[in-house]
């Protein structure tokens, strides 16, 4: 923050008063030293990812609204996948396997690259954008690199569809005024990060730390699940609003990817407020393409709604948690789009109350996310709803 950003800023704007492409060249090096300090390994295959995607996009307008750009576009998905498969997912396979055959296959001990959902998905996007004619292939390869690259949003999101700036990688204004508020914005969520999601942290990792969930009041238990539901907001969004302000800096407009998403009043509208890219990154890309809610029977929309949660649930990591998590938030939004409760409420404190649960099945639902196991996850949540006074933890 000190040395690496105010370098790459001084030396992207002395460079584009020379020529705006060379612009670009420098924020490709910087996001690839960025990377590289991180991951020395892995910035190879993020290289060679993005240098793949770019001859999969222009293959993709090449050959738009024909049978062999559906297969370009299947064949990229393929390969992106792929890649997002065998670093994430292999161990986890292994382990499903031996736990259900009983087998003893050694994991692979690959370790999982920073960021690689993001940049995963935003490659997925830049070649189906450009197919559905949202937005041009690059046809230099540097600038297909940068989009993918980018190391504002890089290893912690939001995820960028290419079709946001897909103008701007070519042709993009940038001014002082520009610049500062791209700061303001950077320090904003630098302070949200530091000062409020790590002092809810300490408080939470000091509950969760317990190795006997049972041991647990209900009074420990629900201040350990608020502070995680205030770590996990601040954290996350302190992190989309540094990138969202880095790319001010150089000229990029990236779209919000939160809106007080704990002020929501149901379930589904949480989700159209907290962490907007994936949702509708799904949402495009996976829920509409099923058939999203215009199907003709309710057993296709609970299908789709599954296929959709399931697969955001392990997007989010390898885990039972995490699928267990993804499942969690399957029934409930498929409960209320059957039900249609939210359209049944007339009355102040009805919504009032609703909103009430809402944010409790958000809690509860960051306990299963944050939970090493999902037997844990149960004791913490009988700790939750049925009163206990508990043994007390030990928070030295």
């Amino acid at each position: 923050m000190f040395v690496f950003l105010p370098f790459c800023v001084g030396g992207y704007y002395a460079a584009c008063r020379i020529n705006k492409n060379i612009g670009n060249i420098i924020l490709l090096l910087a996001s690839v030293i960025f990377y590289a300090w991180g991951e020395p390994l892995f910035i190879f295959v993020l290289c060679l990812s993005a240098a793949v995607n770019h001859f999969f996009g222009l293959a993709a307008e090449k050959y738009r609204g024909e049978a062999r750009g559906r297969k370009t576009v299947a064949a990229a998905a393929v390969w992106n996948v792929a890649i997002l498969f065998i670093c994430k997912y292999t161990d986890f396979t292994v382990g499903l396997i031996n736990s259900a055959f009983h087998a003893n296959i050694p994991p692979t001990g690959i370790r999982l690259p920073v960021g690689i959902s993001f940049f995963t998905f935003q490659a997925i996007s830049y070649i189906t954008d450009i197919y559905r004619a949202k937005g041009s292939a690059q046809k230099k390869i540097t600038n297909t690199m940068l989009y993918i690259m980018f190391f504002p949003q890089l290893v912690a999101g939001p995820i960028v569809r290419y079709e946001t700036v897909a103008k701007e990688l070519n042709e993009r204004h940038f001014s002082a005024d520009g610049l500062a508020l791209g700061i303001e914005r950077f320090v904003f969520g630098l302070c949200k990060k530091l000062l409020v999601s790590n002092s809810a942290a300490a408080v939470a990792d000091a509950v969760f730390k317990s190795a006997d969930f049972g041991i647990l009041s209900s009074a420990e238990a629900w201040l350990g699940a608020a502070a995680y539901t205030l770590q996990i907001y601040f954290d996350f969004s302190g992190y989309s609003d540094m990138a969202i302000g880095l790319g001010l800096m150089f000229g990029f407009h990236f779209n919000e990817n939160f809106n007080y998403p704990y002020c929501s009043c149901s379930l589904s509208e949480f989700w159209r407020r907290w962490h907007i890219s994936l949702g509708s990154w799904f949402r495009d890309y996976v829920y509409i393409p099923l058939g999203g809610s215009r199907v003709k029977t309710k057993g296709r929309l609970i299908f789709n709604l599954f296929v959709t949660w399931t697969l955001t649930g392990l997007w989010h990591g390898a885990g039972m948690t995490f699928v267990v998590w993804g499942l969690y938030w399957f029934v409930l939004i498929t409960l209320e789009k059957l039900t249609g409760i939210c359209g049944r409420m007339n009355k102040d404190w009805q919504k009032q109350l609703y909103q009430l649960f809402t944010l409790v099945c958000v809690a509860a639902g960051w306990v299963i996310f944050r939970s090493p196991g999902l037997k844990e996850a149960l004791s913490y949540l009988r700790a939750m709803f049925i009163y206990s006074g508990g043994h007390g933890v030990d928070y030295e």
